[in-house]
């Protein structure tokens, strides 16, 4: 048949996609990867895998790669930034159901190289860059998709096709489908630097509300030794990009944040708009959506780069199965049920109700907030459940019960 000749085509060769396509070349399916960039690209925003994640991609040897140079982050924070309030919540509380109670960070960018190299290892699979895919057609024997090189126009023959090419997706746009949802009015600042927080009591992730300025710290491992910390602020509406990358801006809100008494080294910074979104179809015959092209969430909780890692697994799983003649296509409808259901019930809910825990404009509200929060990580129960949640792990057994 058509469909085992011709091999998948993925669009996108961030996270979602390289992660989908060694999946696929593991079960011996070709695979062609195109990606517009001339290489793999720098994102300075994700970087935080949570327990599960970690899980899925160790078969594949991605997980172990990772930890040579990913930072363990056993115990995380939320804090009050101008009180003396702190919730702090050990992973370890989870070691008894995962060989992971820990979140690993290591900087996107730092992942798919490993996703590359690991997948350039199978004859089976090949990955394309400076290859823009600006169309897809199909019928009931296979798709074509249309890629624009700098040698012109050409189609590749696809059995199917998975569109992995970020929130701004060529494909998701083609098929007209909505893409559910708002974009928040505030731009978000990212700023790293090689000050080291801990010595203020901050560990390697917190979350720190304020009334007025809210932040979320991360920290990564960078090159190596010293690593960097890097800093989430929200920047109001009325606020450009370039007002806000300003040296002098950037130092006021840092010392503001953390006062030093000297300036601050910057690595890195940038803004960026943040969205939550969810596609209001996931397929389209041959075609389906997956990671950011499917779904966009705010990064409070670090929840979006797990879940296009989940996507890719669970899809590619059950992908594997039609391929190989083990099931129907109605496991692919089963694939969007089982994500779409994780993406609306825990990733946008979650994400967004973190977002307006740390942003709570009553000081009142938020400090008893905050005493909640030191109270549920003080007992092991109720902090046990919390991170269940947290951790994404109980939302995706609710979702692998979808049928």
């Amino acid at each position: 048949m058509t469909q085992t000749r011709n091999p998948v085509v993925i669009s996108g060769a961030g996270p979602t996609g390289l992660m989908s396509a060694l999946a696929l070349a593991t079960r011996g399916i070709p695979v062609i990867v195109c990606e517009a960039e001339p290489g793999l690209t720098i994102d300075q925003r994700a970087g935080s895998y949570h327990p599960p994640t970690l899980e899925m991609m160790a078969p594949f040897g991605v997980t172990e790669r990772m930890h040579r140079t990913g930072l363990k982050v056993s115990q995380w924070q939320v804090r009050e930034r101008r009180g003396d309030l702190v919730a702090q919540f050990d992973l370890g509380l989870l070691s008894d159901i995962t060989p992971y109670p820990y979140r690993l960070h290591l900087e996107q960018h730092r992942l798919t190289p490993i996703l590359l190299d690991l997948v350039s290892g199978f004859s089976c699979a090949e990955v394309r860059f400076s290859s823009r895919v600006t169309g897809v057609e199909q019928d009931a024997d296979g798709a074509r998709v249309t890629v624009e090189t700098a040698a012109g126009s050409e189609q590749i023959a696809a059995s199917w096709v998975i569109a992995a090419d970020g929130g701004r997706s060529t494909i998701r746009k083609q098929t007209g489908v909505e893409f559910e949802g708002f974009t928040w009015e505030e731009q978000y600042l990212v700023v790293s630097t090689p000050y080291d927080l801990a010595q203020h009591g901050f560990t390697l992730n917190a979350y720190v509300a304020d009334p007025d300025e809210w932040a979320a710290v991360f920290k990564m491992p960078d090159n190596g030794p010293p690593g960097l910390w890097r800093i989430a602020f929200p920047v109001p509406p009325e606020v450009d990009s370039a007002t806000a990358l300003a040296p002098e801006n950037v130092e006021r809100r840092m010392q503001a944040f953390q006062p030093t008494g000297q300036a601050y080294e910057i690595a890195y910074k940038s803004t960026y708009k943040v969205h939550q979104r969810v596609a209001k179809e996931w397929r389209f015959g041959r075609v389906l959506l997956a990671g950011d092209a499917a779904h966009l969430n705010n990064p409070l909780g670090g929840f979006g780069l797990n879940s296009g890692i989940h996507d890719a697994i669970n899809l590619t799983e059950k992908l594997g199965r039609v391929w190989h003649g083990e099931g129907t296509e109605d496991l692919l409808d089963l694939y969007v049920r089982q994500r779409r259901a994780a993406t609306i019930e825990q990733v946008q809910n979650m994400s967004i109700r973190n977002k307006r825990m740390l942003e709570e404009r009553d000081p009142d509200v938020q400090r008893a907030n905050l005493i909640e929060m030191m109270a549920v990580a003080a007992d092991p129960v109720r902090a046990r459940a919390h991170l269940l949640n947290t951790t994404m792990i109980l939302g995706l057994k609710r979702s692998l019960e979808v049928q």
